[in-house]
């Protein structure tokens, strides 16, 4: 993620039903550490086993809890990872795993068991078929007498269902702070399943990004240095699969998930990224196979194509009211992102001409052929009354006065000239109001701003089937709701955008500034832009009907402590057929003390 340089973010140095709402996130946080405690509880208790039963205690236990994924309407992934006790013993171990229809796991619907090693990272991956739809399933695994802890998954609907809610997260980095946003979202029990848009994991050094508090919060990152290869990834998974809040939240709810650029390396593309050096760190082609790699060991997903670990765009339909298609902007189709310096001359004038024709260019590609005539298909066969993109980067216009991009004025400067033009034009020089007449600049080119022809041809697509879009992004650690136009400035949809999980926001680019009035300069400074939020961490609630999709921004008071409050902030939505974002009647603040 890398902002333009003006704002450009700098590093700062399940419960029982009706139990009490503090018992229930301590419940939720217990959870999350079960596997832990059972494997110590029964190892204790190793020498009244049999043989057979202290053998199997003594090789494994349970330490990164369980998880479910790509929920289908008879099928869904269930994971988790066994640890050897002993790191030095490679033998397989036999995982044996089960399915039931009720928490104290005695109704048995299905059971399996596998084998893992080694050479998977000892996780374990399980496809659990023959289910029902719209169906609330547990699940847990074993070895020898050992059980993983329990996990609550839920499959997707019929087609007759009547609203879909989900909860989406993105840009989760250990060292800046704690979990709250996972334990926040946890609360919300009538979730039908998590989206995790991208930057599960970061991959930078213990002394890299938003490490400042790391050693006070206990959350330096491991292993220490850059992620390079396999066993750098998947030691880091590892790392944030221990924390709590982020176990508790896979137990609770089906994630459906796409990477982005840190789960790779900053800024990643096809071919490359703006932080790997091939003379220094080897060819990114085999540090990308390696994060592809463990990311699929790591995550509950189920490959589109088990021979092609970069195909990872699939859809999912919650019946009739939205079909959700996770795309990936990120690794398998997109071209090199353009560098805005590069437009300077010897004597550093920009072109502003080429730069233009240069980002607008149709060559450019952001998704790539193959996936973008899959999207179509996808998009022209739904049934369902919402389109959604689950998608990493902003899609929305963030176009920023010639002044400001190039550095002439700041942000606040040009908000005050609009200000004082609409209160007292007169008042304005002759070059006051050239400054405001100048045309605009996409200057974020990591997003689709920097990809404009592909983007078009996504917009073209659906208003070529007629559908109500409604795009999801995260990427920028800041919260954005947004009105989308094609390049004619007919509206194409809306696109709703979350903050992060814990990275920082754009409260580092201006310190000591009002947090609520640099959301409100962005507001003004951005045409299509409704809403920003650019201060705090959260999480984005979307409930989808066919009468509307609501987004509720929830966002929490503080991810350097483990105490915290969490509250919605704003509720925003689209009606079918409207193609731009309106406010609720009335907005509910849903407020819970920690």
């Amino acid at each position: 993620m890398r902002l333009p340089p003006f704002l450009a973010v700098r590093d700062s140095a399940s419960a029982p039903d009706g139990a009490p709402h503090q018992g229930r996130r301590s419940f939720l946080r217990q959870l999350g550490g079960s596997a832990a405690l059972a494997a110590g509880a029964l190892g204790a208790t190793g020498c009244r086993s049999t043989d057979a039963q202290r053998g199997a205690l003594a090789q494994a236990s349970f330490l990164h809890g369980v998880a479910s994924g790509d929920p289908l309407t008879d099928r869904i992934i269930l994971w988790t990872r066994v640890t050897p006790f002993d790191a030095r013993d490679e033998r397989p171990i036999a995982v044996h795993w089960q399915l039931a229809s009720d928490r104290a796991m005695l109704r048995v619907l299905a059971s399996g068991e596998l084998e893992t090693g080694p050479e998977r990272d000892y996780t374990v991956k399980v496809d659990a078929l023959g289910l029902q739809p719209g169906h609330t399933y547990f699940y847990r695994f074993s070895a020898g007498a050992l059980h993983s802890p329990v996990g609550r998954t839920k499959t997707l609907p019929a087609p007759d269902v009547a609203e879909v809610k989900l909860a989406v997260f993105s840009c989760a980095n250990y060292p800046a702070g704690y979990f709250n946003v996972y334990a926040a979202a946890a609360e919300h029990s009538d979730v039908d399943a998590a989206l995790h848009i991208g930057d599960y994991i970061y991959e930078y050094d213990s002394t890299g990004y938003a490490c400042g508090k790391a050693k006070e919060l206990g959350r330096v990152s491991q292993p220490a240095n850059l992620l390079l290869v396999l066993d750098d990834y998947r030691r880091r998974y590892a790392q944030y699969r221990s924390d709590p809040d982020l176990q508790a939240i896979h137990a609770l709810l089906p994630f459906i998930v796409v990477w982005d650029d840190h789960e790779f390396a900053d800024d990643a593309w096809r071919d490359g990224a703006a932080e790997h050096r091939p003379a220094r760190e080897g060819p990114f082609a085999l540090r990308r196979a390696a994060a592809m790699r463990a990311y699929h060991e790591w995550m509950p997903l189920r490959a589109p194509d088990p021979s092609n670990q970069a195909l990872i765009y699939r859809s999912f339909d919650f019946g009739k009211v939205l079909s959700l298609h996770m795309l990936d902007t990120r690794i398998i189709g997109r071209d090199q992102q353009l560098d805005m310096d590069s437009y300077y001359d010897a004597e550093q004038c920009f072109d502003a001409a080429k730069y233009r024709a240069d980002v607008a260019s149709p060559r450019r590609q952001m998704m790539g052929a193959q996936q973008l005539e899959w999207l179509e298909n996808s998009v022209a066969s739904s049934p369902a009354k919402w389109q959604v993109l689950g998608q990493q980067v902003l899609m929305a216009r963030m176009e920023y006065p010639l002044p400001v991009a190039m550095g002439e004025l700041s942000c606040a400067a040009y908000c005050a000239l609009q200000t004082q033009a609409a209160s007292d034009p007169d008042a304005l020089s002759a070059d006051q109001h050239a400054q405001l007449g100048a045309p605009r600049l996409p200057c974020y080119l990591d997003s689709w701003d920097g990809y404009q022809g592909e983007r078009a041809r996504v917009f073209a697509l659906m208003r070529r089937h007629a559908k109500d879009l409604v795009v999801l992004a995260g990427d920028t650690h800041n919260a954005w709701a947004s009105d989308l136009y094609d390049d004619a400035g007919h509206p194409v949809g809306v696109e709703f955008a979350g903050p992060s999980v814990s990275s920082p926001g754009m409260e580092c680019s201006h310190p000591g500034e009002d947090h609520a009035g640099v959301a409100r300069m962005m507001e003004q400074l951005i045409g299509p832009l409704y809403y920003a939020q650019t201060s705090a961490r959260g999480f984005m609630l979307v409930t989808a009907s066919a009468e509307q999709v609501r987004c509720d921004w929830h966002f929490v008071d503080t991810v350097t402590e483990r105490r915290f409050r969490s509250a919605c902030e704003r509720s925003l939505r689209v009606l079918p057929g409207q193609k731009r974002i309106s406010e609720l009647a009335s907005l509910d603040s849903l407020a819970s003390a920690a």
